[in-house]
């Protein structure tokens, strides 16, 4: 069993490949500088989509771009309410006419809170 093993290599040791014949992908230094002067670089491929904004390594603040990249400012939907969602379903008209429906039902004591309720005509 002794023939078998590897001589001259230890645990978590070196690996025994070298770097010939290897073709590293093209890359760029990008800049950045935060609030605080910080400046530092990143090194990135040049196929990557170089973001506007990094974290600064030394104090945790947004740092930006030097090459004057800027951010791509998000178009927000505004809010939609519930009376604008009421009225992709019902004109005014009709609500005003469902409103003055369910007053003379409320009124006439057809429909409200139990306790409210008349014994019906009927």
């Amino acid at each position: 069993m002794a023939e078998r093993t590897l001589r001259g290599a230890r645990l978590g040791g070196q690996s025994f490949e070298d770097e010939r014949g290897i073709e590293f992908a093209a890359r760029q230094q990008v800049g950045y500088r935060c609030q605080q002067n910080h400046e530092f670089e990143i090194t990135m491929s040049v196929e990557a989509d170089i973001p506007a904004v990094w974290e600064c390594p030394r104090c945790g603040s947004e740092a930006l771009s030097i090459a004057g990249i800027q951010r791509e400012e998000k178009v927000e939907k505004p809010a939609r309410t519930h009376w604008d969602m009421l009225l992709e379903r019902r004109s005014e008209t009709e609500l005003e006419e469902i409103l003055t429906e369910r007053l003379e039902l409320l009124r006439g004591g057809e429909i409200g809170p139990a306790h409210l309720h008349r014994a019906s005509k009927r």
